[in-house]
């Protein structure tokens, strides 16, 4: 094969984000009394939560923060008295529960058994690893490298020196980084100097001025491009 090891994001690449965020937050408000808060600040949560995911790919807020200071600003915009660290424990917990894969997740990393395969992706420990152990690629990964834990976040340098001390890479022309997003998978990939692949799906104009190495809009497509004999 081309590459000997291929590391994977995990929201909107592995696992469908969209309909994990989308339950977990209806299951907190549901918790908090708010049986219709999906519906009436599903909008105002996106564009703030975006905001902040933007901030800490340029290490402007850090991630603990930012895991409360999305529900402060929401709460403060819709005039709601919760408590939003009250609120942020409890929408991790119940994110940490829903595990949703991408069409042909299961399948490309069943066929990828002769590369060795790795997470890394920005989020919270805690949340990441339960989505991965709980779901049908428990057992797929070396390793899951999260930026919580290792103190850096995509598109940061740091977190691909993490990940590549504790798989002991030297080599990498030998890696393959794939990721659903430009700022954060490619750009860091990129900034590395690694090859990148960007799973698009929705077939987005890519306007940013990011060139990937690879784009593929079905998973299963990055079989052909690693080189595996299906």
């Amino acid at each position: 094969m081309k590459y000997e090891i291929i590391f994977f994001d995990v929201d909107d690449t592995l696992l469908d984000f969209g309909i994990s965020e989308k339950r977990a937050l209806h299951n907190t408000f549901l918790e908090f009394g708010l049986p219709t808060g999906v519906e009436e600040y599903e909008g105002s949560y996106q564009e703030i939560s975006r905001v902040l995911w933007r901030d800490l790919e340029q290490g402007i807020i850090h991630l603990t923060d930012l895991g409360v200071e999305r529900f402060k600003r929401l709460f403060l915009k819709h005039e709601l008295k919760i408590h939003a660290d009250a609120f942020s424990q409890a929408y991790l917990r119940y994110l940490s529960k829903e595990i949703h894969l991408v069409p042909g997740a299961a399948e490309v990393c069943r066929n990828l058994e002769g590369c060795r395969l790795a997470i890394i992706t920005n989020g919270f420990t805690t949340v990441q690893t339960a989505r991965i152990g709980g779901s049908p690629l428990c057992q797929t990964f070396e390793h899951l490298i999260v930026s919580q834990e290792a103190g850096f976040q995509k598109p940061e340098r740091g977190i691909f020196d993490y990940a590549f001390s504790k798989l002991m890479i030297t080599e990498k022309s030998k890696a393959l980084i794939v990721g659903d997003s430009l700022t954060s998978d490619i750009q860091g990939g990129l900034n590395y100097g690694m090859d990148t692949c960007w799973y698009n799906p929705h077939q987005k104009d890519n306007n940013s001025g990011i060139k990937p190495t690879y784009e593929i809009s079905k998973l299963t497509d990055l079989l052909e491009v690693v080189g595996c004999k299906v």
